[in-house]
């Protein structure tokens, strides 16, 4: 199952659902990042061997939820929830050429597009056929997630709004 992050009901419904059966079926449970599986998933697309990966989730507002591989699939900048401005990568673009993906690609698009070693690759989604190489390593390796305590990785608390509507 994907671990996170995402949305919050979808990751409790699926995180949910994947405890039950594993529970009912006394199986192990196996999870995987979701950023995890878009860049398994865009890997297909580069040629560059020394290029860096950036997954990013629309987390609302200007902010996107996004991690950076190398094309190793391993983590050169772990997950966080970054506020997208004109400088938020420009450190790392001044060095690499960095691919970005996913549904908050667009956020940063118009603010990144100028620079030289900006890609950006189209319809890249958390596809659970992505997310098979990355179990099978994990089954293999042992690397089970506790059925009863496991939790989704949120990045950032719930926030509730109050409608401005009258419901009653």
């Amino acid at each position: 199952m994907s671990s996170g992050p995402g949305s919050y009901t979808g990751l409790r419904i699926g995180i949910s659902s994947a405890k039950g059966y594993a529970y009912a079926l006394d199986i192990p449970l196996i999870s995987v990042g979701t950023l995890d599986i878009m860049t398994v998933a865009a890997l297909n697309s580069i040629n560059e061997k020394e290029a860096l990966l950036c997954p990013m989730l629309d987390a609302r507002r200007m902010e996107v939820y996004a991690a950076i591989y190398n094309t190793d699939l391993e983590v050169v900048r772990p997950v966080a929830a970054d506020i997208v401005d004109n400088s938020t990568y420009k450190e790392i673009l001044d060095q690499n050429s960095v691919y970005f993906f996913g549904n908050g690609m667009n956020k940063c698009k118009p603010l990144l597009q100028q620079h030289a070693h900006a890609y950006f690759i189209d319809d890249v989604f958390p596809l659970a056929e992505n997310m098979v190489p990355l179990a099978l390593k994990a089954y293999q390796q042992k690397q089970f997630v506790d059925t009863a305590y496991f939790e989704p990785f949120y990045l950032k608390e719930f926030q509730t709004t109050t409608t401005r509507k009258k419901m009653f």
